[in-house]
């Protein structure tokens, strides 16, 4: 999540205090044959350092602006996993980044954020 997703998203659950803010972050999965090299147990912590890493400054954002979530970190197809998760997580909504590509780049090398509309039937909202 990039930080102005983030930010939007902490604003969003201070005007609702029952809300939820979930931090997800999908690892796209290694090849196979990197991830037969390199074992289960590196390629778990290949994931898990991506993940920290991917999600920090949104944390640190959330954490300073005292906005209580949770986080999950899962690996498959970014737009698929994300998906699959607003739907089984019962969210209501989705926020996400975007990198900001314009509408060839977009769709000669794919959207997430577009595959995600597409996929869900949850609300999503693009923040750039």
């Amino acid at each position: 999540m990039s930080t102005r997703a983030a930010r939007h998203a902490a604003k969003l659950v201070k005007k609702m205090p029952d809300a939820t803010l979930t931090l997800l972050n999908v690892d796209p999965p290694l090849m196979q044959a990197v991830a037969v090299k390199l074992g289960v147990d590196a390629s778990h912590r290949y994931h898990a350092e991506n993940g920290q890493f991917a999600t920090r400054a949104a944390r640190t954002l959330l954490r300073r602006l005292r906005v209580p979530f949770e986080e999950r970190m899962v690996v498959g197809e970014p737009a698929q996993r994300i998906a699959h998760e607003a739907k089984t997580g019962r969210h209501d909504l989705v926020v996400m980044g975007s990198h900001g590509r314009g509408a060839l780049q977009g769709l000669l090398l794919g959207s997430v954020a577009s595959k995600v509309i597409a996929l869900t039937e949850v609300p999503v909202t693009v923040v750039r």
